[in-house]
């Protein structure tokens, strides 16, 4: 793996974000998590799972600066295997934690959202779905996804405005669980998964599931129509011009 980390510890899965110092993500990253994800799935010795990020990021979202440059196919194929890894979380019978060790915008935050619960470190972080401001097209099956935690009309309201949150303002709207100081997060997402695997294991994961059933069914659906919108917004030149924008700035930064 190498944008992953994994560490198996007590039946506990801990699965850490290493790309960069965003965790941006690109095809090989998704690539890596759905294997692992799958693998866990199936793995009887693995009873939770724990994501976190490192000092300060959780995971930025898309790498744009690299998907900037894809072609058409390998746009298509991020889409695809975005919206399979997102199924495969929010389909995962085993409790699972998020610990939203600092900035978690866009994709980040569609990989908290689909764990059982989430926990954020204190600071001058955000979290939420802003990518209709940068002119990307967000699918249905994941205003679904958000709607779930934060109800219809304030994901509504959240997604067509791009909205961001600080860690207390997400606490408030329960689109996070928890808000802890940054050196206490990894402790407390451990002690929450061990809470939740000491229930008997086959009533919680299928009350779990039946829980999540119009969740699965909306990322179960045929997204060909919804990729080819998403794929045809990419290469528009609005779109590519707030990316741009966007990719000049995060350069001049680093540099």
């Amino acid at each position: 793996m190498n944008y992953i980390k994994v560490k198996l510890e007590d039946h506990i899965l801990h699965i850490l974000f290493d790309r960069g110092k965003s965790n941006a993500m690109d095809l090989d990253m998704l690539k890596e998590l759905l294997e692992v994800i799958k693998e866990a799935k199936v793995n009887p010795a693995i009873e939770g799972m724990v994501l976190s990020g490192k000092e300060h990021f959780f995971s930025s979202g898309l790498d744009l600066i690299t998907l900037y440059n894809y072609d058409e196919c390998q746009m298509e194929k991020f889409w695809r295997l975005f919206i399979d890894l997102t199924k495969e979380l929010v389909s995962f019978p085993k409790p699972t934690v998020a610990a939203i060790t600092g900035h978690s915008p866009a994709g980040g935050c569609v990989l908290a959202i689909c764990c059982d619960y989430r926990i954020m470190a204190e600071g001058d972080y955000i979290v939420g779905l802003n990518e209709v401001p940068v002119g990307i097209i967000v699918p249905p099956s994941i205003f679904t996804l958000y709607s779930f935690w934060l109800g219809t009309a304030v994901a509504y309201r959240s997604l067509l405005e791009g909205k961001l949150y600080k860690p207390n303002e997400a606490l408030a709207i329960g689109l996070v669980d928890d808000v802890v100081p940054l050196m206490r997060i990894q402790n407390a997402a451990l002690r929450q998964v061990k809470s939740l695997t000491q229930y008997e294991k086959n009533a919680w994961q299928a009350t779990k599931i039946n829980l999540r059933k119009e969740l699965i069914a909306a990322l179960s659906v045929d997204h060909n129509a919804i990729i080819n919108q998403m794929v045809d917004q990419w290469w528009k030149p609005t779109t590519r011009s707030i990316m741009k924008t966007i990719i000049d700035n995060l350069t001049q930064k680093k540099g």
